[in-house]
C-alpha cells in the first residue's frame, strides 16, 4: 500500500499545484501547466495569454513563484518555463476562465455561452461544447449546453484530440460551474476518408499532361520556323527589286549611248 499512497501523494500534489497556478496567474490568463520531474528536479512548464505578466519586471514574480512552490510544496529544485499561447481561442482553459469572468461581470448565460462558441469556431476548431451548471436563471439548479462542430465523448480520439478546461463563476446566487471542451483543428477523425485513385489513373494523367506539353511545345516551334521563311523570303523580294532597278538604268545608259553614236555618224 505504500507505493499506491506515494502515486496518489504525488497526483494530489500536481492537482493542488495547478489550482496554485491558477490563482497566481489569473491575471495573466492561465492556459494550463505540465510538470515533470528530471535529474536536474521539478520542471514547470506554464502557459500563459500574457507571459510578462508571469515574469515581471526583471523576473521578480516568477522567483517569487518558485520560491512559494519550493516553500509550499516541497520540490526540489522547481524551474518554472513560461511559454505564450499562440491562439488563445483554442485553449479549453482560457476560454472557461473568460466565459466565467464575462457571468460575473453580469453578462446573460445565453449571450455569453453563444459569443464564446463563435469565437472558438472562427479560430479554426472542429468542434467545442459549453456546459454551464448552477443556478443559472433562477433558484433551482440545471445545466445548460451549448455546442457546435464535432465533439468526442470517448476512446482514443478524445484523449488525443479533445482539450477540456473548467473554472467556477462567483454568483450572488450561487457558483456556477463552467466546463469548455474543444477539439483541435487539425485532428484526424475515423471517419474521414481520403479516397487515392488507383495508380493507372495516374499515370494515364501524366501522360495526358506530356503530350499535351509536347503538343504545345511543336506548336510553338511550326510558328517560328513560318515567321523566319516569311522573314526570309520578304529580304529575297527586297534584294530582287535591287537588281530591277540597276538593270533598268544599265538598259537606258546604253540607249543614250547608241543615240549619241547614231548623231556622230550622220
Amino acid at each position: 500500500m505504500a507505493r499506491e499512497r506515494k502515486f496518489i501523494k504525488e497526483k494530489m500534489d500536481r492537482v493542488i499545484l495547478k489550482e496554485f497556478l491558477q490563482e497566481r496567474t489569473e491575471r495573466a490568463g492561465f492556459g494550463g501547466a505540465d510538470i515533470s520531474r528530471t535529474p536536474m528536479g521539478t520542471r514547470i512548464t506554464l502557459y500563459t495569454e500574457r507571459p510578462a505578466l508571469v515574469i515581471g519586471r526583471k523576473g521578480k514574480r516568477i522567483r517569487e513563484i518558485t520560491e512559494e512552490i519550493k516553500d509550499k510544496f516541497e520540490f526540489d529544485n522547481p524551474q518554472i518555463e513560461v511559454q505564450e499561447v499562440e491562439v488563445p481561442q483554442l485553449n479549453a482553459q482560457i476560454m472557461a476562465e473568460k466565459l466565467a469572468s464575462s457571468l460575473e461581470r453580469g453578462w446573460y448565460f445565453r449571450r455569453a455561452g453563444h459569443s464564446t462558441v463563435r469565437k472558438i469556431m472562427d479560430a479554426g476548431a472542429k468542434g467545442c461544447q459549453i456546459i454551464l451548471s448552477g443556478k443559472v436563471s433562477g433558484p433551482r439548479h440545471r445545466v445548460e449546453k451549448f455546442q457546435d462542430g464535432h465533439i468526442k465523448y470517448c476512446g482514443e480520439e478524445r484523449k488525443k484530440w479533445m482539450d477540456e478546461g473548467f473554472a467556477q463563476a462567483k454568483l450572488k446566487l450561487g457558483i456556477i460551474g463552467v466546463t469548455v471542451k474543444i477539439m483541435d483543428p487539425n485532428a484526424k477523425l475515423p471517419d474521414e476518408i481520403d479516397i487515392i485513385p488507383p495508380e493507372s489513373e495516374i499515370e494515364a494523367e501524366e501522360t495526358e499532361e506530356v503530350e499535351a506539353e509536347e503538343e504545345v511545345e511543336e506548336g510553338e516551334e511550326e510558328q517560328e520556323e513560318t515567321e523566319e521563311e516569311e522573314t526570309s523570303e520578304s529580304e529575297k523580294g527586297e534584294d530582287e527589286g535591287v537588281d530591277d532597278e540597276d538593270i533598268e538604268e544599265d538598259m537606258t545608259e546604253k540607249e543614250v549611248e547608241k543615240m549619241e553614236i547614231e548623231e556622230e555618224v550622220e
